[in-house]
C-alpha cells in the first residue's frame, strides 16, 4: 500500500545522539496497523520505502505510544539532499514492503 502525507520534522535525543522523525498521520498509521503483515520485525516495526522530494530510501516505522501513531525516521543525508531541518512540514511519499 502507498500512502501520501505531509508531516512536520521533529528531533528527539536520547543521550548523546540525536535521531529526526516525522510522525505519520493517524487515518495511514490506523491502516497500516490493520493491514501490515504479521509477525512484525523488532519492536513491532514495519518496512517501508519512502520517497521525500528525489530523494527515496529503505527504512522502518515504529509504533510509539508517546506519540500515539507510527513514527518514521528520517536520516541526516535526506535531510541534508533535500534542504530540510527541524519544524520543516515536507510531503512524504510511503509504501509498505
Amino acid at each position: 500500500m502507498t500512502y501520501r502525507f505531509s508531516a512536520e520534522i521533529w528531533r528527539w535525543e536520547a543521550q548523546s545522539a540525536a535521531w529526526h522523525f516525522v510522525s505519520l498521520p493517524d487515518d495511514v498509521a490506523d491502516e497500516i496497523d490493520e493491514t501490515a503483515p504479521e509477525p512484525r520485525a523488532g519492536f513491532g516495526s514495519v518496512k517501508v520505502e519512502v520517497t521525500v522530494g528525489v530523494t527515496t530510501w529503505r527504512t522502518s516505522i515504529f509504533p510509539s505510544k508517546d506519540h500515539a501513531t507510527f513514527i518514521l525516521p528520517v536520516k541526516k543525508a535526506v535531510l541534508t539532499a533535500e534542504g530540510l531541518a527541524v519544524a520543516d512540514t515536507a510531503q512524504f511519499t510511503l509504501t509498505t514492503v
